[in-house]
C-alpha cells in the first residue's frame, strides 16, 4: 500500500492529472490492440505482407499523437480523412515505385503540402502527418500493388482501434482529471511545508534550492488543474453560483499564497511546530502556536500569518471542489477557423515560409542520404522533417537535432546489446517493445532524446526479430540520422532563419502586452475573475519567454543554475508573481486613488521602456540585478504594494541593485 501511494504521488508530481501516463497508454493499447487484430487475421484469414504491419503500427502511433480534436465526432472525422489520405498515399507511393526520381520528388510534394497544411488548423495538421507517415512507410517498405488491400486492412483497423481506445478504454474525462490535478496541488503545498520544516530546522542553500523547484512543480500542477476549468475573459466577477469561477479563484489563491509563504520563509522562517500543524490541518494547535509567537519579531510574525493564509485558501479549496459539477466543466466552442489571410501564399506568411524550410531540408537531407544508400535514406528524410516540429527558432531547431542525434546514438548502442543478449526471443522481444513504446511516449513531452532513445531500442528489437539486425546496419541508421539532423540545423540557420533573439523578442513584447492588459484592467477598477484571468494569461505569457529563453543555456538548467539568463528571467517571474498581488487585492478598497493611478501609469512606462528593448537584456553586457525581495506585511498587502514592487522589479532590468542598505523596503 505505501508503494502504491508512493507510485502515485510520484507520478502526479512529475504527471499532474496524469495526462502523459494516459498518452502513452493509448498509443501503446493501440498498437498492441492493432499488431494483434492484424495477427489473428493473418493465421485465421489469410496471411498479411509485413508493410501491413508497418503501415498499422505507424498509423497507430500518429493516431494517438496528432488526432487532437475537442470531441468525438469531429476525431472521427479526422480519423477517416486520415485513413483515406493514408491509403491513398501508400498507393502513389507503391505505384511509382518503378519511378524512383518521381517519386522522391513527389515526396518533397508531399512534405510541402503536408506542413502548410497545418496553418489550416488541428485537423489538416493530423491529416498531413497522416500523409507524410503513410508515403514515408510505402517508400520504405515497397508494397506491391497487390497488397494494397492488406494495408488498408492495416490502416482501417489501426484507425478504428485508436478512436476505441480513445474514446470507451482511455477517454477524457475533465471532472476525473481536474481532481487528479487538485489532488497534485495539495500534495505539492504538502511538500512546500515539508521543506520549509527542513529549511526551519537547518536553513542550507540547498533547502532553499529545492523549495524554489517544488513552487515551480506547484505552478505546473496549478496550470493544469485551472486547464480543466472554462475560463472566459469577459465573465464578470464570479457570483455565488459559478462554482467553476469560485475554483479558479480558490486555484489562484493557493498558488499565490504557497508563493507568499516560500518568499517570507526564506526571510524569517515561522516555527517548526506551527508548520507541522498546518500540514495535519490541526486548528487547535495552530491557534495555540499564533498565539505563542514572539510579537517583537515581526518578520517571524508574518510568516506565521502567510502560512495562515495558506491553511485558510486550503479549507476553501475542499469547500470549492465539493460545489463542483461535470456540467461546471463543460468546454467553451472551439476557436474559430483559420481566416483566409492567414494562410495566404505570400512569403510573409509563416507557415509558407516554414513549409520552404522543412521541404528544403528534407530535399538535402534526401540527396546526401541517396549518396550514403539507396535503401535507408529514408530515415535522413525522416529526421530533417521532424526536427523542426515544435521548434520556434533556429536555436530550438539545433538543440532538437542533437537530442535526435544522441538519443538515436544510445538507443542504438543498447538496443544492440538488449537484443545481443535476447537473441531474438520472441516472447521477451514483444512485451519489452511495448514497454520501450510506452517509455517513448511517456517521456516525450519532457525529453526528445530520451523519446529517441527509446524508439531506437524498439527498432533494434524488431531488426533482431526479423533477422537482419547487424552493426552496420544500425551504424548506417546513426549516420542517415545525423544526415538529417545537420540539414535540419543548416537549413534553420540559412534559410528565412528565426533567431532565438527574434523569438524571444516577440515573447517579452506577448509578456508586456499581457502585463499591460492587466494594469488597463486595474485602472478601469475591475475586480474579480476577469482580472485573475488576466493575471493567467500572464503566467503563459511567462511560460512561453523561459521557453524562448532555452536555446541561451542548458534547458533542464535554466531557472536553476546561476547566470546572467537565469537573473534575467528571475526579474520577470518577480513581475510575474507581484501582478498577481494587484489582480487578487484589487477588490480592497484603497486609500487614495490617485496616486493608486499614478502608480499604474508608472508601470504602464517601464513596461513600454521594456517592450522596447525586450530581449536586450538577456544580451547585454552588464549584470541585470536580482528578483526583488521584501519582507511583505501580509496583513497589509493591497494592490498598491504590488503595483509598487512591478515597478521595483522592472527598473531593476535597467538599473544597478543598490547598496544593501539602500534596498528599498528592507
Amino acid at each position: 500500500m505505501t508503494f502504491r501511494l508512493g507510485l502515485r504521488d510520484w507520478l502526479l508530481a512529475n504527471d499532474p492529472a496524469l495526462s502523459r501516463l494516459r498518452q502513452a497508454s493509448r498509443i501503446t493499447a493501440t498498437v498492441v490492440f492493432s499488431t494483434a487484430l492484424l495477427v489473428l487475421f493473418h493465421f485465421i484469414v489469410t496471411s498479411l505482407p509485413p508493410a501491413a504491419y508497418g503501415l498499422a503500427i505507424t498509423l497507430s502511433i500518429e493516431g494517438g499523437l496528432a488526432v487532437r480534436d475537442r470531441t468525438a465526432s469531429e476525431q472521427l472525422v479526422t480519423r477517416i480523412l486520415a485513413v483515406v489520405t493514408a491509403v491513398a498515399m501508400v498507393t502513389l507511393a507503391s505505384a511509382l515505385e518503378d519511378h524512383r526520381h518521381i517519386s522522391d520528388f513527389v515526396f518533397l510534394v508531399i512534405i510541402f503540402v503536408a506542413v502548410y497544411g497545418r496553418a489550416f488548423g488541428q485537423r489538416w495538421f493530423a491529416v498531413g502527418m497522416f500523409a507524410f507517415m503513410s508515403y514515408f512507410t510505402g517508400a520504405y517498405l515497397r508494397p506491391s500493388l497487390d497488397q494494397l488491400p492488406a494495408l488498408v486492412l492495416g490502416a482501417g483497423i489501426s484507425a478504428a482501434v485508436a478512436h476505441l481506445v480513445r474514446t470507451v478504454l482511455l477517454p477524457d474525462d475533465r471532472y476525473r482529471d481536474l481532481l487528479r490535478a487538485i489532488a497534485s496541488v495539495q500534495q505539492r503545498v504538502d511538500d512546500i511545508l515539508l521543506g520549509i520544516v527542513a529549511a526551519a530546522r537547518k536553513s542550507r542553500i540547498a533547502d532553499r534550492r529545492r523549495l524554489h523547484a517544488l513552487e515551480e512543480r506547484l505552478k505546473e500542477s496549478v496550470l493544469m488543474a485551472e486547464s480543466f476549468i472554462p475560463m472566459d475573459s469577459s465573465r464578470p466577477a464570479p457570483e455565488p453560483g459559478a462554482a467553476s469561477a469560485d475554483l479558479a479563484i480558490v486555484l489562484f489563491d493557493i498558488h499565490l499564497a504557497a508563493e507568499s509563504v516560500i518568499v517570507l520563509s526564506l526571510q524569517a522562517m515561522p516555527p517548526a511546530a506551527l508548520v507541522e500543524a498546518v500540514m495535519a490541518r490541526d486548528a487547535k494547535t495552530i491557534e495555540e502556536r499564533m498565539l505563542s509567537l514572539d510579537g517583537e519579531n515581526v518578520k517571524q510574525v508574518e510568516s506565521a500569518k502567510a502560512l495562515l493564509w495558506l491553511h485558510s485558501v486550503r479549507e476553501r479549496l475542499h469547500s470549492s471542489l465539493a460545489g463542483i459539477r461535470e456540467e461546471d466543466l463543460e468546454e467553451l466552442p472551439s476557436a474559430q477557423p483559420p481566416k483566409l489571410s492567414a494562410t495566404r501564399l505570400s512569403i510573409a506568411n509563416p507557415a509558407l515560409r516554414n513549409a520552404i524550410q522543412i521541404t528544403l531540408a528534407s530535399g538535402i537531407a534526401m540527396v546526401f542520404g541517396l549518396m550514403l544508400s539507396r535503401e535507408r535514406w529514408f530515415w535522413a528524410v525522416l529526421a530533417a522533417f521532424l526536427v523542426f516540429t515544435n521548434t520556434r527558432s533556429r536555436g530550438d531547431t539545433v538543440v532538437k537535432a542533437l537530442q535526435r542525434s544522441a538519443g538515436t546514438l544510445a538507443g542504438i548502442i543498447v538496443g544492440l546489446a538488449a537484443a545481443s543478449a535476447i537473441g531474438g526471443n520472441i516472447y521477451v522481444v514483444l512485451p519489452l517493445g511495448a514497454a520501450c513504446i510506452f517509455l517513448a511516449f511517456y517521456f516525450l513531452p519532457v525529453s526528445y532524446a530520451t523519446m529517441t532513445f527509446f524508439v531506437s531500442v524498439v527498432l533494434s528489437l524488431a531488426y533482431s526479430l526479423l533477422g537482419v539486425l547487424t552493426p552496420q546496419l544500425l551504424e548506417l541508421r546513426l549516420e542517415e540520422t545525423l544526415i538529417g539532423s545537420v540539414a535540419g540545423a543548416a537549413v534553420a540557420f540559412v534559410v528565412f532563419p528565426t533567431s532565438t533573439r527574434t523569438t524571444l523578442d516577440a515573447a517579452i513584447r506577448n509578456w508586456c502586452d499581457r502585463l499591460v492588459d492587466l494594469l488597463e484592467e486595474a485602472k478601469k477598477g475591475t475586480t474579480g475573475l476577469n482580472l485573475v484571468s488576466r493575471s493567467q494569461a500572464l503566467d503563459r505569457a511567462y511560460r512561453d519567454l523561459t521557453a524562448a529563453a532555452k536555446p541561451l543555456g542548458v534547458s533542464w538548467q535554466l531557472v536553476t543554475r546561476p547566470g546572467h539568463v537565469r537573473q534575467t528571467l528571475a526579474v520577470f517571474m518577480g513581475c510575474t508573481y507581484w501582478a498577481r498581488i494587484v489582480a487578487r487585492k484589487m477588490s480592497q478598497t484603497m486609500k487614495d486613488p490617485a496616486a493608486f493611478t499614478a502608480r499604474i501609469e508608472e508601470n504602464l512606462k517601464l513596461a513600454g521602456k521594456v517592450r522596447e528593448n525586450a530581449a536586450g537584456y538577456f544580451y547585454q553586457s552588464h549584470s541585470v540585478a536580482g528578483p526583488i525581495e521584501r519582507h511583505l506585511p501580509v496583513s497589509r498587502d493591497d494592490a498598491g504594494l504590488g503595483l509598487e514592487m512591478v515597478a521595483v522589479s522592472l527598473g531593476r532590468l535597467h538599473f544597478p541593485p543598490p547598496p544593501v542598505g539602500e534596498e528599498r523596503g528592507l
